[in-house]
């Protein structure tokens, strides 16, 4: 599959438009809990269609394009607080990674920043008066004092610090789910993205590091990160957790790995290309 984003609203859709209705901060899915897969598969569920969606009053003007995905075309809508018929309930963002397949679940990532900006922004925050959409890009500008206002994104550095054939993964005592990861953090106002680094990793963990490497980046939705990934060797210091960010740290070898996270994100992704770097295995194969 391939999506191919867009601002501008075609002048006409394409036969089977994609909608993505969100209402408070979840998507709307039809037979969310019952879509399940046959043969051990990721259980499906399916986006409502244009006639459920109309069926929900709602003013399909106000939609906001999104872009083409494998050639149809791909729309967010705010959900509003009507009764929902029956077959269609809401599913919060971190269940759509089980009901969606991977391209589905990106721009569904991207409907929810962007209803959820708009909801946000539909008065002017210097002078309140209401907002109005600009027609060539994804801004709201008040129409009296010209404040314009764009969706949020939040860069954010994502680690994995290399110790000879060991790396370092940590544990959040944030997170609900008792996987080991990478380091990572966000950009402060002043910051380059190297300073975030070794800033993130000497508060977190309390070492040095050298020799940062660029892997790659990845939109995040967890409400709307950008995570810029790297690799780096560690160059000194004595490992310990920081009591607050991570309660736990520790070195480990790509043949004894803890859980880690899911093949969704960028952090696996770093570990899987650190696994196939240093033992031979193919990318995908870490963690149990």
């Amino acid at each position: 599959m391939s999506f191919e984003p867009a601002v501008i609203m075609p002048p006409s859709l394409s036969p089977r438009p994609l909608w993505f209705v969100v209402r408070d901060g979840e998507l709307l899915l039809a037979q969310p809990e019952e879509a399940r897969g046959g043969d051990g598969a990721r259980p499906q569920a399916a986006l409502p269609d244009g006639e459920t969606v109309a069926g929900l009053g709602l003013d399909l003007a106000s939609a906001h394009y999104l872009g083409r995905l494998d050639g149809e075309d791909c729309l967010a809508i705010d959900g509003g607080q009507g009764t929902l018929p029956g077959g269609l309930g809401p599913v919060g963002l971190r269940r759509l990674w089980a009901v969606l397949d991977e391209e589905r679940f990106a721009v569904a990532g991207r409907a929810l920043q962007i209803v959820g900006w708009a909801s946000a922004h539909r008065h002017c925050g210097r002078c309140a008066t209401p907002t109005v959409r600009d027609p060539a890009e994804r801004c709201l500008r008040c129409p009296e004092c010209g404040l314009a206002s764009y969706p949020r994104i939040s860069p954010a550095i994502i680690v994995l610090v290399r110790r000879g054939d060991r790396a370092l993964l940590a544990r959040s005592g944030r997170f609900p789910l008792a996987f080991y990861s990478t380091l990572a953090g966000f950009v402060e106002v002043g910051e380059s993205l190297e300073e975030t680094l070794h800033r993130e990793v000497r508060e977190e963990v309390g070492v040095e590091v050298k020799d940062v490497r660029y892997f790659g980046s990845q939109p995040w939705p967890f409400p709307h990160s950008l995570m810029i990934g790297f690799f780096a060797e560690y160059a000194g210091g004595e490992l310990r957790a920081d009591g607050q960010e991570i309660a736990d740290a520790r070195w480990f070898e790509a043949h004894d790995l803890p859980e880690v996270p899911p093949r969704i994100s960028i952090a696996r992704r770093l570990i899987d290309t650190w696994v196939a770097e240093v033992s031979g295995r193919a990318p995908g194969e870490a963690g149990r």
